[in-house]
């Protein structure tokens, strides 16, 4: 079963199917009537109409020829079956990323003796997870901001002041990361926010509490430190997309998400109030100022991935760091993918 990042590209997908469908039915229709040889004298073959059968956005067939040809694809109550795709869902796709994304779709040069049958539907898969991404393609938001919930290992070693540079809560029996300092060990390593720490160089540490699990870094060697983590376990990611009016549909005061608006990108994909913002696009916002947060929405183009875990949550996560301590101490760096 294919996944998607969004609502958005699920009925993208599924409408560039039935059209590519519907299409490629028609035009093979017409093939074979044009190679039916004549029955009787005067009765001449056929000849095709010298533009393509290729649909373009508006509904139109490649020469845009009359209804009454009766060319249009069309809805069995009548009208056309496919609205126009520069504009759909609210969305503004325009022809770049439409070229970029689903080049199926985009116009093709007419020929005067061959009908067009239209390509199987080409769509982004990302880090083969089967992701069905037609209208949100490879954003590099989507690819940082993945949630996979799967283990890793990752190797570290100690700073010059003898540590890693992170700090851990205990939540129901498991270890979390709550802070990770910027330009330190943990950050160079690919820890974040929410990472549940497995085991510490062989040792499991489920049950260990914040003291155990410091005291055993604490005593680690100075290279080397292999910690096995799953990942962000109480977070998800959400995919949204920019409407015509360039709103993706939601508000927060502080980091939380507080309204949603109705018929939005925000709605349609399941975004809910009382969240909290942990990345944008990949990059960590924590207790960062509701002006720099809007900044990096803001310069999202046409597609933004937000990492958001539930308040009460992140609450426990954070009861015992300050937020000006955070704010001066995370790791708010661009992440690679």
């Amino acid at each position: 079963m294919s996944l998607y990042p969004s609502l958005e590209d699920m009925m993208v997908d599924k409408m560039v199917q039935s059209q590519n469908t519907v299409v490629a039915a028609a035009a093979a229709q017409q093939q074979q009537q044009w190679q039916t040889p004549p029955s009787a004298p005067g009765n001449e073959s056929k000849v095709p109409p010298a533009y393509s059968m290729y649909p373009t956005f508006d509904g139109t067939i490649g020469g845009a020829p009359e209804k009454s040809q009766g060319l249009y694809p069309t809805a069995p109550g009548g009208g056309l079956m496919y609205p126009d795709l520069y504009e759909y869902m609210g969305l503004e796709l325009s022809k770049e990323m439409i070229a970029a994304s689903l080049p199926q779709y985009m116009p093709q040069a007419n020929n005067a003796t061959t009908a067009i049958v239209p390509q199987q539907s080409q769509i982004a898969i990302v880090n083969n997870a089967n992701m069905v991404a037609p209208v949100s393609g490879n954003s590099v938001g989507l690819l940082r901001g993945q949630v996979t919930n799967g283990i890793r290992e990752l190797i570290m070693c100690k700073g010059a002041d003898k540590k890693v540079g992170l700090r851990v809560q205990a939540i129901d029996k498991g270890i979390f990361v709550c802070l990770v300092v910027k330009n330190s060990p943990a950050a160079l390593a690919g820890l974040r926010f929410g990472d549940q720490i497995l085991q510490i160089n062989g040792t499991l540490v489920a049950g260990f509490s914040v003291d155990d699990c410091h005291k055993l870094l604490k005593k680690s060697d100075k290279n080397n430190i292999s910690v096995v983590v799953r990942d962000r376990p109480f977070e998800r990611a959400i995919t949204l997309h920019k409407d015509s009016s360039g709103s993706f549909g939601f508000q927060f005061n502080n980091g939380k998400i507080t309204a949603i608006l109705k018929d939005s990108s925000a709605a349609r994909n399941g975004l809910l109030i009382d969240q909290q913002l942990l990345e944008v696009n990949g990059q960590n916002v924590i207790a960062m100022k509701d002006k720099e947060i809007t900044q990096l929405i803001n310069s999202s183009e046409q597609v933004l991935t937000l990492t958001i875990v539930p308040k009460v949550i992140y609450d426990v996560m954070v009861k015992k760091l300050s937020t000006s301590w955070l704010r001066g101490k995370m790791d708010h760096s661009v992440p690679d993918f």
